[in-house]
């Protein structure tokens, strides 16, 4: 297939694309087919190529691409199809990163699941955060590092070869049988991985899911520049930035919201942040307690991303065990910790507890002063010494305006971090980065986690760093906006339709500052038998997202994420967020995000619309 009629495609498609492509973060479920997720969009797109059809409306109606932004997206599912194009091999086989260092940790994890030896190759320079001996030690990672001149000069080896090279632009690999992953890392921009041969296809899905859990794909702006050099054929340019002030305002926006005094630390997604405090986490174990168990405490309903990423860590350090936290529902999360928090200082091994407060789905809040008792308690092991105390790891992206480990706060005793994904209300779903920031005892701890972060090359782009500086000053208005929109139609739906069950804050607790703008609807139902009545529940939740989007498709939005900027946003987690989380523990129930800025008289006619019509 000829290169220049695939560059002249790409051309058009940039010129043509939707908007959607450069700024949504998160995914539209009503265009999405997650049996299909990583296939649909490249399948579609290559109807549209081989009719050499570029118009924007058919762009506009290819399905969503992957989900969110860490898996991939419209943009980077093109460059991965363009680049695989050039380089005479299947789209699947190429897979981009926005960290020069995850392709090739998500390598050297399989080849440690499998235990398979690795050859690291480069020619003129490794990534600059690659770390040996951290790498050897912490992530337990087997691998051997050789600099060559050219290729040719790659020896023979008894396992999997990596090729690194530092590219200016977006070219062609020369794809040799001796190189089982070539890692072309791009300045500023991030990586791409190309998997050769038939042999490797089995790392296709467990590269993916490194990007999708412990990353991101290439950022969406950063894609454009990529595919922009590619079509262009030109060196790939240093984009204008002002990182260091917006990075300054950002950390300076961080420590007045959260009112903290060390360093935040800040990531491109909400994961990459987590995933830097969990390795960090456990390499200070290692260090300071190297005997002992490190047992990661997490909501059996957590958000699936927490909860998969914790059990994919645990998969690869025999001394890493998950212990499930029961927290919703007849599940009190003081009660249910006491009970956990006593049974790991028997053993005396680490705990460390990751808990969302709200909780998701059900916006629940625990009895505060007793969780802070549970917290700081002093517990014994077996042999009558003092247990290791807990860290406690919270993710308070649903109100991210609470300063838990604020001197006098909830948090300010014992050990304590808090984390919140950008993409909601810091950023109004303009970008995915994460953020971090621990009270006065935990500072050593969040310098080990900054090594992670570094190590894994998933701080925040140069972009996300701006969006940040320009959104976090308005956050807490924001929050307080949404969060009356949000009351409001709360006491609407109860007065409308009496028989559903609402999971939101009591008034009580919004008082104490508790004000999410989600909230999660349980829907009254009909049957004889409990299959019936869940299937008829799981209809109705169909139906009522249905008519709001169709109704009110301006604002009304079949997404999973909140914080935005404008809108309301409807999903069921059970088929979105929780999608790893086992079946028992997942809620099929409908939950609703509202904005500050919308039109809630509308939402409220629709809502009675569909109540006059069950």
């Amino acid at each position: 297939m000829q290169k220049q009629t695939i560059l002249n495609y790409i051309k058009a498609v940039l010129n043509n694309m939707p908007t959607d492509w450069l700024n949504l973060t998160t995914h539209r479920l009503d265009i999405y087919n997650e049996a299909l997720a990583k296939t649909e969009f490249i399948t579609e797109f290559e109807k549209l190529f081989d009719a050499n059809n570029s118009e924007a409306s058919a762009l506009k109606d290819l399905p969503t691409a992957y989900d969110y932004i860490r898996l991939g997206h419209p943009l980077s599912s093109v460059f991965e199809w363009a680049v695989a194009k050039i380089n005479n091999t299947q789209s699947k086989n190429v897979i981009n990163f926005s960290s020069q260092m995850m392709p090739i940790l998500a390598v050297l994890r399989k080849n440690l699941l499998d235990n398979k030896n690795t050859l690291i190759t480069y020619k003129n320079k490794l990534p600059n955060d690659f770390n040996t001996e951290l790498l050897k030690r912490v992530y337990g990672y087997n691998f051997e590092i050789k600099q060559v001149e050219q290729i040719k000069a790659i020896p023979e080896f008894n396992g999997s070869v990596v090729f690194i090279s530092n590219e200016e632009n977006i070219g062609v690999n020369q794809l040799n049988s001796n190189i089982d992953f070539y890692i072309n890392l791009y300045s500023n921009l991030g990586s791409v991985v190309l998997i050769n041969g038939e042999k490797n296809k089995s790392y296709i899905p467990e590269i993916q899911h490194v990007r999708r859990r412990e990353s991101i794909a290439m950022t969406p702006q950063n894609t454009l520049v990529a595919l922009k050099s590619l079509v262009e054929d030109t060196i790939i340019k240093a984009q204008n930035s002002n990182r260091k002030t917006n990075k300054q305002d950002v950390l300076t926006s961080i420590k007045t919201i959260t009112a903290t005094t060390g360093k935040p630390l800040v990531g491109s997604s909400g994961l990459s942040i987590q995933y830097a405090i969990m390795m960090g986490l456990i390499d200070d174990a290692q260090q300071n307690h190297p005997e002992k168990a490190i047992k990661f405490i997490v909501p059996t309903n957590c958000y699936g991303g927490t909860n998969d990423q914790a059990r994919r860590i645990a998969a690869c350090n025999t001394n890493v065990n998950v212990v499930d936290l029961e927290v919703d529902g007849d599940n009190d999360m003081v009660s249910s910790l006491e009970i956990v928090l006593e049974n790991i200082a028997k053993q005396d091994a680490i705990p460390y507890i990751i808990a969302e407060i709200p909780t998701n789905p059900r916006v629940e809040v625990p009895d505060l002063e007793a969780l802070k008792a549970v917290l700081t308690k002093v517990r014994k092991t077996s042999s009558g010494t003092d247990a290791t105390s807990p860290v406690f790891i919270l993710d308070q992206t649903f109100c991210p305006n609470i300063q838990f480990l604020a001197e006098g706060e909830l948090l300010a005793t014992g050990r304590a971090i808090s984390y919140a994904s950008g993409s909601k209300f810091p950023s109004g779903g303009k970008c995915t980065a994460g953020y971090c920031v621990g009270n006065k005892n935990t500072e050593n701890l969040i310098k080990k986690i900054a090594i992670h972060l570094s190590l894994c090359d998933n701080e925040a782009t140069d972009l996300q760093y701006e969006i940040l500086a320009q959104q976090m000053p308005s956050m807490n208005q924001r929050v307080e906006d949404a969060y009356k929109n949000t009351r409001s139609f709360v006491t609407f739906i109860e007065a409308t339709l009496p028989e559903a069950k609402i999971n939101f804050v009591s008034k009580e607790l919004a008082e104490r500052g508790f004000t999410p703008s989600v909230f999660s609807l349980d829907l009254p139902t009909k049957g004889n038998t409990d299959e019936e009545r869940e299937a008829y529940k799981r209809q109705l939740n169909h139906k009522l997202i249905n008519l709001m989007i169709t109704k009110i498709p301006e604002e009304s939005k079949y997404c999973v994420s909140y914080g935005q900027l404008k809108g309301c946003y409807w999903t069921i987690p059970a088929t979105s967020t929780q999608g790893t989380t086992k079946e028992g523990d997942k809620d099929y129930i409908a939950r609703v995000a509202l904005s500050g800025n919308m039109d809630l008289e509308k939402h409220k006619a629709v809502f009675q619309e569909f109540v006059a019509n069950i």
